[in-house]
């Protein structure tokens, strides 16, 4: 029996349920109090370029000239390998734009944070650090109570899980979910 099943059974529904699924990990070995960097890290992630001359004489004085620029992104604990330019972006036909150093979105900046955006769209950052978005509304029954937990998306009213790709893990998820297609470029994340 899984954890699921066995809290169901006991009787929890609806926010209680989700609440003991979302505090304890996937393999059920400890609990998770707080979402941390794989790393344990914290902070602001910057990637840039340094370009410069240096002169100096034999007795170890030297002068540097140059310039720098660095770029500082909204999306901190995004996995940045997944970022495309910003003319990339633009050139997509977005169902939604997310502006991420909006402070309405912060929750986009946690690892396993999530919003729901607009009352049509889930929005989350993994836990691997790859944004990822799904409709809102359940293929159970048509209600907004599509959350993202623990590496899944889950119905609040019934108990429907689906994978990340959409594909139900239970009767109740059978149909399946709408998942959408995300992109970004550290600052704006556009859902198509």
């Amino acid at each position: 029996m899984t954890r699921y099943e066995f809290l169901k059974s006991a009787g929890f529904t609806g926010a209680s349920l989700m609440t003991l699924l979302s505090c304890v990990k996937t393999d059920d070995s400890y609990v998770e109090a707080l979402v941390q960097n794989p790393d344990g890290s914290t902070g602001t992630a910057t990637t840039g370029s340094t370009t410069g001359t240096t002169s100096g004489t034999t007795t170890g004085t030297s002068n540097t000239t140059g310039t720098s620029t660095a770029t500082t992104y909204a999306a901190t604990n995004a996995d940045k390998t997944q970022f495309i330019t910003t003319e990339e972006l633009n050139k997509l036909t977005a169902k939604l734009k997310i502006d991420l150093t909006s402070s309405t979105y912060t929750k986009l900046k946690s690892l396993g944070g999530y919003v729901v955006v607009s009352s049509s769209y889930v929005v989350a950052l993994s836990k691997t650090g790859k944004f990822i978005a799904a409709t809102v509304t359940c293929s159970h029954e048509p209600k907004k109570r599509i959350i993202y937990s623990n590496e899944e998306w889950y119905c609040t009213d019934h108990g429907a899980r689906f994978s990340l790709a959409g594909k139900g893990l239970n009767s109740n998820g059978s149909k399946g979910l709408t998942i959408y297609k995300t992109a970004t470029d550290g600052n704006t994340l556009i859902i198509y």
